[in-house]
């Protein structure tokens, strides 16, 4: 066992009696060491209930016979961090906290790891560390937040968010914006759609590092202990066997994760996340892969954003099992991935009779909502390297749409011409330098979006970004436009009352100014500077590589 190196021989008789420092008794030493990482916090609300997930993961491992031993990373919400500088800090966060818990498993080493995770980039920055690492590891995240109420109807955070445009055009006033505010975050968890958080959870069971139920128990159900204490006990079995995170993640899993996201019409930033995870085990995810699997793999969720359907939704209707069981009948997933239960997926699904249990929330696989997937990948002269949509959250009519630029550098400038009226209908906003560099840290554009949408104008207005995009954006929002506008990409180029082409059906996005120009353009081009005061996103800036290859760092 690896904590042999510090607990086994004469020599390690002082480690031995700092972990008596500890309270450990000479039994519990001799033990597994087994590492328990927590990203519990008390100002994420996904986060907050992760204390009492983690005493059940270590009351799993302790009666399976190992010694738990917790440690903590940052986390970061993503909803608290929206439209200020904070969102800069978000993406990069990622990194951090793959490093941290390398350097924690590493440091002290740890024979296996349990890691708890709930939000946006701590899902994927553990994923990244475990496959880093490789040792027997799993996940088990926090659990989706239930939905809200608000005058009889089902409300999430997007509502709030879009709440803003209502007040502004008013279809609602301030005091009932006041009241919706109160109800549509009713308690702990990830947020109720699916956004980010639960895009990432659900996939992590997809690709068969978490248990089945990972991504939809909810946070308030006993049930997400029983699944915490059963994580805890099951990492003693992968222990035992060797069972190992690069065991399970092959060529298998990369189709099998991209064909769950294209049926759960998942977050555009798992085109972010996926790629930068895999990488961590040495395979190559490629945009390409999430356009053929697109094209293969029908939409069968219409969640919130895109739907009137949350997580516990999902969940009652039979979860991320019912959809890989939908998928298998088309041959569209691979049935034999092994999994951390140390089954394979056909296993899993036959041990707990996985079917579909409610049509309304997962359509039959024949009667999808659309023949493609949730998600599309864009390439023309304006994103040559390629660039993202949720198309299923995108309306018919704005599937395929020409119109003039609006041309604006950043977020908050942006904002600002959307809440003052100065955008009409048929405009396509441009908001660039927001890209992994140039942001830096390559924000969420969940404000404007929203505040479109809530203004009315989400089927009449595109926006285009080097940035990203919340899981819970609606409408025509095309971001991870490669290369950015920092890398002096054609985004750089754009200018106001330019005629630019989306085409989501075909794949195509083209701003249609005659080459002779756009090469004009390009010798004249002087980089916009913006000011980094943090020595952080100074550094993240020199290092994030391109969102087309998940702007992880670069060596």
């Amino acid at each position: 066992m690896r904590s042999h190196k510090m607990t086994k021989g004469l020599e390690k008789a002082p480690h031995r009696s700092l972990m008596h420092a500890l309270g450990m008794t000479r039994e519990e030493i001799s033990r597994p060491l087994i590492g328990v990482v927590n990203s519990a916090n008390e100002i994420v609300p996904g986060h907050i209930n992760l204390d009492k997930i983690s005493a059940a993961v270590k009351a799993g491992i302790r009666s399976a016979g190992g010694n738990p031993v917790e440690f903590s990373t940052i986390a970061v919400c993503d909803g608290l961090a929206m439209n200020h500088q904070g969102m800069s800090f978000s993406l990069p966060s990622r990194e951090l906290i793959a490093d941290s818990v390398e350097i924690m498993a590493c440091a002290h080493p740890f024979d296996a790891l349990v890691l708890i995770p709930n939000c946006d980039k701590v899902v994927p920055g553990m994923l990244m560390a475990m496959l880093r690492i490789n040792i027997p590891a799993l996940i088990v995240s926090g659990g989706p937040m239930l939905a809200g109420e608000f005058k009889g109807e089902p409300v999430d955070l997007i509502s709030v968010f879009e709440g803003v445009g209502k007040v502004k055009s008013g279809k609602m006033t301030e005091e009932e914006l006041a009241e919706l505010e109160e109800n549509a975050c009713p308690g702990c968890g990830s947020c109720s759609g699916m956004f980010t958080a639960n895009s990432m959870n659900c996939l992590s069971e997809a690709i068969g590092l978490a248990l089945p139920g990972n991504g939809t128990i909810p946070a308030v159900s006993s049930a997400r202990i029983r699944l915490a204490k059963t994580a805890g006990m099951k990492v003693m079995e992968l222990l035992e066997k060797n069972i190992r995170p690069r065991d399970i993640i092959t060529t298998k899993s990369i189709a099998n994760a991209v064909a769950v996201d294209m049926a759960l019409g998942c977050s555009t930033n798992t085109v972010l996340h996926l790629p930068a995870i895999f990488a961590e085990a040495e395979l190559d995810l490629s945009l390409e892969i999430f356009d053929v699997m697109s094209r293969k793999t029908p939409n069968l969720c219409r969640l919130s954003p895109a739907g009137p359907h949350h997580l516990q939704d999902l969940h009652r209707a039979g979860g991320v099992s019912a959809i890989v069981s939908e998928l298998s009948r088309k041959n569209i997933f691979d049935l034999n991935a092994l999994t951390v239960t140390g089954n394979s997926w056909g296993e899993n699904l036959k041990e707990i009779n996985a079917r579909v249990r409610d049509y309304h929330v997962i359509r039959p696989i024949d009667d999808p909502y659309s023949a493609h997937g949730g998600i599309a990948i864009l390439k023309g002269n304006l994103a040559p390297s390629g660039a993202v949509v949720k198309q299923s959250a995108v309306a018919l009519e704005m599937m395929s749409r020409n119109g003039p630029a609006r041309v604006f550098e950043g977020e908050e400038e942006a904002v600002e011409a959307i809440l003052a009226g100065r955008i009409n209908k048929g405009d396509i906003v441009v908001i660039r330098n927001e890209g992994p560099k140039g942001g830096p840290g390559m924000r969420e554009m969940l404000t404007p979006t929203s505040t479109i949408a809530g203004m009315g104008l989400d089927k009449h207005v595109a926006l285009i970004t080097d940035g990203r995009f919340s899981g819970g954006t609606r409408g025509a929002a095309i971001g991870h436009v490669s290369p950015e506008a920092a890398e002096g990409g054609m985004i750089a180029l754009v200018r106001e009352g330019d005629e630019i082409q989306i085409d989501i059906f075909n794949g195509l996005l083209n701003l249609n100014v005659p080459q002779a120009e756009l090469e004009k353009r390009q010798k004249d081009l002087k980089p916009f500077q913006k000011e980094i005061k943090s020595s952080f996103l100074r550094r993240y800036s020199r290092q994030a590589g391109s969102a087309a290859t998940g702007a992880a760092y670069t060596e």
